[in-house]
């Protein structure tokens, strides 16, 4: 008897759950296409209205363009200028699509690559071989010097 009574109430339930659903169905049945025509209002309503605009009011505009039509192709030239010749060690010579590059690195042991031309503090590579890097030095620690003065570094042989 129990088991009859119990199965009822399931039923009961389960047809209550039912016709809620069915109900939560038929409401939003109905109201969506009024949410619809709301979305339609408000879209044509951003449409309708003046594109945005931007107001510095001293300040830099985001939406400018920084190069504002400069050539971005300028390279500055090469070379290691916060570097002075006497501080440097030359590493190695390397070839490379036929032009010699050399390593060499500063006091702080970073390596940096050096072409023939490239500047520093106080001069510029005159030219590299196989063995040696001629350096240029026309000041020294900023004070021009009277006569330019070649500084050679060559590779130990040790080290070739």
């Amino acid at each position: 008897m129990k088991k009859v009574e119990t199965m009822k109430k399931i039923m009961i339930v389960f047809l209550v759950l039912s016709l809620a659903d069915l109900g939560a169905t038929i409401l939003t049945a109905q109201t969506a296409p009024q949410e619809k025509q709301e979305s339609e209002k408000a879209l044509e309503q951003v449409t309708q209205s003046r594109p945005p605009s931007y107001n510095p009011q001293g300040r830099r505009d985001p939406f400018k363009n920084l190069l504002a039509g400069k050539d971005i192709t300028k390279i500055s030239a090469g070379g290691v200028p916060q570097l002075f010749i006497d501080d440097i060690n030359l590493i190695g010579i390397v070839k490379t699509k036929g032009r010699l590059t050399a390593i060499v690195n500063g006091p702080q042991g970073f390596p940096y690559f050096v072409k023939v031309g490239d500047k520093f503090s106080d001069g510029y590579v005159v030219s590299i071989t196989d063995t040696q890097v001629v350096f240029r030095k026309i000041n020294d620690r900023g004070i021009p010097l009277m006569r330019p003065k070649d500084i050679v570094k060559e590779i130990n042989p040790e080290e070739r």
